[in-house]
Order: structure tokens, then C-alpha cells, then sequence
């Protein structure tokens, strides 16, 4: 275990201030600073909120992480950091803080993708990733399905959403149902007390001539909000547990049903699902029963590793020192629309130069 790499993360694509220090595929520390009851009065998530408060909690978080994992910073074998998609600002402060501490410490940096994240995070849980892996990957901000053969170079996108992303369809139907925000987990809550089957609402892009796996939910909530209005408008109570169900079932029934249909198209045996959606339990419920009739093999992480967290970003920094992928260069930005198939951002092999000033630097900081 002394051999596999040590790697510390930083996460701060949206309102999450995670740091999580991975050695191979074991987790050593997760903490994680969250800035979402500051964004609940707005009804969703403020950038800019989202960044200050990112500034506030880097440091802290570090010290945290390290100590939790009892190792020192100088121990590490790198510093990886979420580069891209996500908010622009949120993710500079991730990509400042991480640049600064790998050129004091004199470690690679390697600048990593969100969602190639959320995937190999599930090595935390059970082990290296088959490949191929088949990825359904939703939150508020994704709904995608990609195609893994290596997850630090090949990740091809098979299908996303095309407006609403599931987890943004949760918070939206949640506030309209006077719920609250975040909208998944209360959701969740209430949609286990009713019927499923109460309410008949659309499946997005599932016909014949719709692309196989694309989703839309737009239209779905947009149903479920007439509906809504339709039953208060006429003076009758809303059932709120059976909307809650209902609208759930739709949300899950088509996330599934595409994914378990593109890994038998692509002959794909293994589906992985991440991302904070994947912590609901209908959709794990759902996704186990029909991977199991199709004689699929399901991995989902444990719930807290579905949402934004340092670990699954230091996950896939020792994914990249193991397989010994091109370190970042220093000039590395923030990219809010980085591509999935860019897993990372490689340097030019020039990136860890080490210059006197930089040495100096180290001499002052870390004596």
C-alpha cells in the first residue's frame, strides 16, 4: 500500500469546498465544507456565494483533510484539482489553491475533469474499474451517459441531456411543491409515503424516432408544474407525497431505461452511476432491478461519495501518477466548460521546472 500513490483533491465546481486525499484505491479523508444553506434563501446556488465561500473554507478544509488522513503535505506524490466544467469562479479558487500549495511543495499538479471524477470515485468502493465501464452520470447540473475504456484518457460521451439536467428537475418540482432546496434528498423523502403510479406524467424523448440516449426533462416538469397549478387553481388540496412519486418515477424510469439500453448496445457489462442524483433511492432500487434482468453488474458508491467531493477528484489524480499521465502545467486555468473527453489537462512536459524562486519558496514555506 506504501507504493500507490498519495494524492490530495479539491473540488469546488459548485457550492461544495471538498478535499479528499486518496492512496491508490484506498480513501484516507473526505471533508467536505459545504456552502448550501447560504444558497437556500436564493433558491438555488449563487456563484458568487459559491466562490467567497470557497476562499473562506480552502485552507481550513486542507489542514482538515491531512490531519483526518495523518499524513503530512509533504508526504504527497501530488495534487490533483477539478479544472473544469462547472462555475467559473468557484472553480478558480479550486485551481489557485492547488497551484499554490503543488508549486510550494514542490508536486505535480493535475488539473481533472467533474465527471471523469464522478466515475472513478466508484474505485473507492470496489475496486478498479472494469474496462469498458458504462457511466450514467446526474446531478443538478448533468445528466449524461459515457462510455469509459480508460478512465485517464477515453471517455467518449454517448448521450445527455438537452435542457434540464435530472438533478436541476428535482430542485424546480421541489420548489413549486414548497419543499425547499436542495430538492433531491427532500424529494426522495416524501416520494417514499406515496403511489408511483398515481399520477401518469410524460417519459422525455422515449419514442421510436427520439435519440436513444439523449434526455430531456423540461417537458416533464412542465407537466408536473400544470398539474400542480391545475389542482390548486380549482381549490383542491395537492397531494404532494404522490406527485413526489410520481414525478420521481418518471425522472428514474427513463435514466434507467437508457442506460441498461446503451451498455447492451455497446455490449458493455458493467454500469456505473455517479453523480448526486445516484444517491436517491428509487433510482439505485430501479437501476439494480433492471441491470439484473439485462445480467448487467451495477457499481454505485456509497451515497455520500455520489455528491461533489474532494475524493473522487484525488481518486482520479492517482488514477493519473499510477499510470504516469503528463502533469499540468502551472499556467493551468479554470475551463467552466471543459469536455468530458478530457479527462485531464496535460502539460507540455515542462510543468515542475524547478526554478530558484520556486525553491526559495519552498525554503520559506514548508522549512
Amino acid at each position: 500500500m506504501a507504493d500507490e500513490p498519495l494524492v490530495l483533491g479539491i473540488e469546488t465546481s459548485c457550492d461544495e469546498t471538498g478535499v479528499g486525499i486518496v492512496r491508490g484505491h484506498t480513501l484516507l479523508a473526505d471533508a467536505i465544507a459545504s456552502s448550501v444553506d447560504e444558497h437556500a434563501r436564493f433558491g438555488g446556488v449563487v456563484p458568487e456565494v459559491a466562490s467567497r465561500a470557497h476562499l473562506e473554507a480552502m485552507v481550513p478544509t486542507i489542514e482538515r483533510a491531512l490531519k483526518e488522513a495523518g499524513v503530512s503535505a509533504r508526504d504527497l506524490d501530488g495534487i490533483a484539482v477539478t479544472a473544469g466544467p462547472g462555475l467559473a469562479g468557484a472553480l478558480l479558487v479550486g485551481v489557485s489553491a492547488a497551484k499554490a500549495y503543488a508549486y510550494a511543495l514542490g508536486k505535480p499538479l493535475y488539473g481533472v475533469n467533474h465527471l471523469a471524477s464522478h466515475i472513478c470515485v466508484d474505485q473507492l468502493e470496489h475496486g478498479a474499474l472494469p474496462e469498458p465501464t458504462m457511466a450514467l452520470l446526474v446531478s443538478g447540473g448533468h445528466s449524461s451517459l459515457l462510455l469509459s475504456t480508460d478512465i485517464t484518457s477515453d471517455v467518449r460521451p454517448m448521450g445527455a441531456t438537452i435542457d434540464d439536467a435530472a438533478g436541476e428537475a428535482f430542485d424546480k418540482i421541489a420548489r413549486v411543491l414548497n419543499l425547499g432546496f436542495p430538492g433531491g434528498p427532500v424529494i426522495d423523502r416524501y416520494a417514499k409515503e406515496g403511489d408511483p403510479n398515481a399520477i401518469t406524467f410524460p417519459r422525455g424523448l422515449t419514442g421510436p424516432r427520439d435519440p436513444a440516449y439523449d434526455f430531456s426533462f423540461s417537458g416533464l416538469k412542465t407537466a408536473v408544474a400544470r398539474w400542480i397549478e391545475a389542482r390548486r387553481a380549482a381549490g383542491e388540496e395537492v397531494p404532494v407525497r404522490d406527485v413526489a412519486a410520481s414525478f420521481q418515477e418518471a425522472v428514474v424510469d427513463v435514466l434507467t431505461r437508457k442506460a441498461v439500453r446503451a451498455c447492451k448496445d455497446e455490449g458493455v457489462d458493467h454500469l456505473m452511476i455517479g453523480g448526486g442524483v445516484a444517491a436517491n433511492s428509487r433510482l439505485r432500487v430501479l437501476a439494480q432491478e433492471r441491470c439484473e434482468a439485462a445480467g448487467i453488474r451495477l457499481r454505485v458508491p456509497r451515497p455520500k461519495l455520489c455528491t461533489d467531493n474532494g475524493a473522487m477528484v484525488a481518486a482520479l489524480g492517482a488514477e493519473m501518477v499510477a499510470r504516469n499521465r503528463a502533469a499540468s502545467d502551472w499556467d493551468l486555468s479554470a475551463d467552466s466548460s471543459l469536455p468530458v473527453t478530457d479527462p485531464h489537462v496535460p502539460g507540455n512536459g515542462h510543468a515542475h521546472t524547478h526554478d530558484h524562486v520556486h525553491e526559495v519558496a519552498k525554503e520559506n514555506l514548508y522549512p
